[in-house]
């Protein structure tokens, strides 16, 4: 790293922390400062979408599935994300928004009782802090590695820095800098993935330099023997299938930036327009991590989590490798931010509105909502160092998903297609998903499951949990009395304040784009 290199770091700093002054005189209400006062038009709040995903799990993690899994990496983005980014947008966004809940914990307390919400907060909460620390570590070890900077310094400027943005803004200083920090994702890595394909001879001559098992992104999910993910059909159709859809449905890290647009079409439009680029994403992170296996095969040594970093270092000259490193500054702290801002809201009104002090005034709850980001950013800093064990963070993440994400999103599911399902059903069916996949989690630790991969266990887990969900809440609903009446919120799609638009503009023709889109992509690259 050279002067400029530094110059660009430290501009990009001083950028994040003028957006949380600005921000700040904003939030007068916690409402402001938790939900941005649903002021947010549609493509704020669908580039925020997709940035709030794109934490060190998405560039390094993703990048490190490239070098691992090879080009079925792809199916990560395209089967395993846009279908449930489509469902989002036309079925659950719309619900979540007319219920005018907070949260989505707040919703499972509407249609069922206080006890799944609390559940369902509880565990989300404990999935944000570990995200975030996540996110943390990430960080930590690239600039440990390139910079000899300490784990602890590193850790502390970053968390520092998010806690200084978000205790002022709250969402909307995360939200504009989530944008801002997507733009410098795509900036800083772009030219590695020309540079890459360019020495290597295009897609085909990079591809020709990698085994034969990683060169294809269909077949490791027809015949999956023999290839690095080892996955096959189910893990793919069942697993990833249900995975995602809990995700982009239910997780709130996601779903508060569409509860932040300014209409409920604007809500609608956020999983849609945030489904485009990320189609494209792959050129950014599959194309580094391939290169990555065929250019520096030994400095890579199977720490696939430093593929990106490494290929930087490679690739990039003085000033080019400042702003590659600040986009992958801006990927942690995205992520970061993201897992905050959904923490301090679950927490706020969904644990501590309801259980601890209720009836206060709201300028209580917003000086609690920024404590709270305090607490939540040294929690996450403690929690940064159990992602050691794992050498792609993404197969860490997406443990920690199937586990409080993937199994409880049965319970939504139930929640809005059924009425036979009450509260105590619902609590112990997502109670039991989250067991059987902790517990299937550790039966593959201990031997006695055996896998194609880490990646091919998480998505089976997250299947067996959902399908626990149901199988138990279901069974226990036999037991309930029979003159209970379940509280079903009013579930509507539609929109009495829609304006005429132009067909093209309309949710569902961006659904069906995106969708053809998704098409056409996997018959060009099978």
């Amino acid at each position: 790293m050279h002067t400029v290199d530094y110059a660009i770091l430290i501009f990009y700093f001083g950028v994040v922390i003028y957006i949380g002054f600005r921000t700040k005189r904003s939030v007068h209400t916690s409402h402001d400062f938790f939900l941005s006062g649903r002021s947010l038009p549609a493509w704020v709040t669908g580039l925020a979408f997709m940035a709030a995903n794109l934490g060190s799990f998405e560039l390094m993690g993703f990048a490190a599935n490239g070098a691992k899994y090879g080009m079925f990496t792809n199916q990560l983005y395209w089967i395993g994300s846009v279908p449930a980014m489509i469902f989002s947008g036309l079925v659950m966004v719309p619900i979540f928004y007319n219920s005018r809940v907070r949260s989505v914990p707040e919703f499972l307390r509407v249609r069922f009782d206080e006890k799944c919400r609390l559940l369902n907060a509880l565990s989300f909460a404990f999935l944000t802090i570990f995200t975030s620390g996540l996110s943390l570590y990430g960080l930590a070890i690239v600039f440990a590695a390139l910079f000899q900077w300490s784990l602890t310094f590193s850790i502390w400027v970053s968390a520092g820095t998010v806690l200084f943005y978000v205790f002022l803004g709250g969402l909307r200083a995360s939200i504009y800098t989530e944008v801002l920090q997507l733009f410098l994702m795509v900036v800083g890595i772009f030219p590695l993935s020309v540079m890459a394909l360019h020495s290597t001879g295009g897609l085909s001559g990079l591809l020709s330099r990698v085994p034969e098992n990683m060169r294809h992104t269909w077949v490791p999910v027809l015949h999956p023997e023999g290839t690095p993910f080892g996955g096959g059909f189910f893990a793919i159709f069942v697993g990833l299938m249900l995975a995602s859809f809990a995700y982009w449905s239910t997780d709130f890290l996601v779903i508060q930036r569409a509860l932040a647009a300014k209409s409920l079409d604007a809500a609608k439009k956020t999983p849609l327009i945030a489904a485009f680029p990320k189609m494209l994403f792959p050129f950014l992170t599959v194309i580094p991590g391939l290169a990555a296996l065929a250019v520096i095969p030994d400095r890579l040594q199977d720490n696939y989590n430093m593929a990106l970093p490494l290929m930087f270092l490679h690739y990039y000259p003085e000033g080019l490798l400042g702003l590659g490193m600040t986009a992958l500054l801006s990927s942690f702290m995205s992520g970061m931010a993201g897992n905050v801002t959904a923490f301090n809201t679950v927490w706020t009104y969904d644990i501590y509105q309801n259980h601890i002090a209720r009836g206060r005034e709201d300028r209580h709850y917003l000086m609690v909502g920024r404590a709270v980001t305090v607490i939540g950013i040294l929690i996450s800093i403690a929690t940064a160092y159990s992602a050691r064990r794992f050498t792609n963070m993404f197969d860490y993440w997406a443990l920690l998903s199937a586990i409080f994400v993937g199994a409880p999103f049965a319970t939504f599911v139930l929640g809005i297609s059924t009425r036979s399902v009450r509260g105590t059903a619902a609590f112990l069916g997502m109670l039991s998903g989250i067991l059987v996949t902790i517990g299937h989690y550790v039966l593959y630790e201990v031997g006695y499951l055996n896998y194609g991969s880490t990646l091919a266990m998480d998505f089976y887990g997250a299947a067996y949990g959902f399908f626990a969900n149901i199988a138990t809440a279901m069974a226990a609903s036999l037991f309930q009395s029979p003159n209970q009446t379940a509280s079903i919120v009013r579930l509507t799609w539609h929109d009495p304040d829609q304006k005429p638009q132009r067909w093209y503009a309309t949710p569902w023709a961006m659904a069906s784009g995106a969708a053809l889109l998704m098409v056409v992509l996997n018959i060009i690259f099978w």
